[in-house]
């Protein structure tokens, strides 16, 4: 087991190999952290490793590859997981969450055709298990909107949101996902347009709900901020600081 950790070096899980869980999410079920995560190794997409302590990772299984089996849904979307030039498409930021109702476990995450960054969609994916056995489901854009950088939240009653950027970027939207997570119901809110944040993060904390975002600007650091709702359909404020200029000292 790992008795220590050093910030900004390689992570590595119980069988002693670096763990490839980037722009990742975590999920906790049934006494188990679940961490999902971009693998951009040969034909893997997303990656999921299981902890009980938050430091200690198992590795689990690749659980979105190129041969992932497909299948369609009610929503009309695209099912390949290829590019047009058989090359891979990108699959970013996969967030996962389980559905009280139907008892599935639910992925949703940012998805370009793999040439360019043209496509601005999110995609789907389902299992009975959080790590193995999912089906892929395709992507689209939610009410024909671009949807970029992702993030899921699910409220204590069991609703939940997707938050993605939209419009190249300068606005973050809001949506609220139908019962089963397989669909957006209602875009709820459009936030601080044209201040361009991406990277979104929610948490509910003492009744209130904070969202973090980050400025664009690529790979580059920036100032860290974050805003405050009552409820997620908001209003929300304006944007605070956290952190220093690159955010890394929080």
């Amino acid at each position: 087991m790992n008795n220590q950790l050093t910030n900004g070096g390689i992570w590595y899980d119980s069988s002693g190999q670096p763990i490839h869980a980037h722009g990742g999410h975590i999920l906790f079920h049934d006494d188990y952290y679940y961490w999902y995560g971009e693998d951009r190794r040969d034909d893997i997409y997303v990656s999921c490793y299981r902890s009980k302590d938050l430091f200690n990772w198992e590795f689990r299984s690749h659980i979105i590859t190129i041969s992932t089996p497909v299948a369609s849904i009610r929503v009309r979307t695209n099912l390949r997981l290829m590019s047009d030039k058989g090359g891979k498409v990108n699959l970013e930021r996969p967030k996962v969450l389980f559905n009280a109702v139907t008892k599935k476990f639910v992925l949703w995450v940012h998805y370009e055709n793999g040439d360019n960054y043209n496509d601005a969609a999110c995609a789907i994916a389902t299992s009975d298990y959080p790590d193995s056995h999912f089906v892929y489901h395709g992507s689209f854009n939610p009410y024909g909107y671009m949807s970029r950088d992702c993030t899921l939240f699910q409220d204590d009653d069991g609703k939940a949101y997707f938050i993605s950027a939209a419009r190249d970027n300068a606005d973050l939207h809001i949506y609220r996902l139908q019962e089963d997570y397989l669909n957006v119901e209602r875009l709820v809110e459009t936030l601080w347009q044209g201040e361009y944040r991406e990277a979104p993060a929610v948490f509910k904390r003492n009744g209130k709900y904070y969202m973090l975002s980050s400025f664009c600007t690529g790979w580059e650091p920036n100032q860290g901020k974050f805003a405050i709702a009552d409820t997620m359909d908001g209003p929300w404020g304006m944007l605070s600081d956290f952190g220093d200029e690159t955010t890394y000292r929080t």
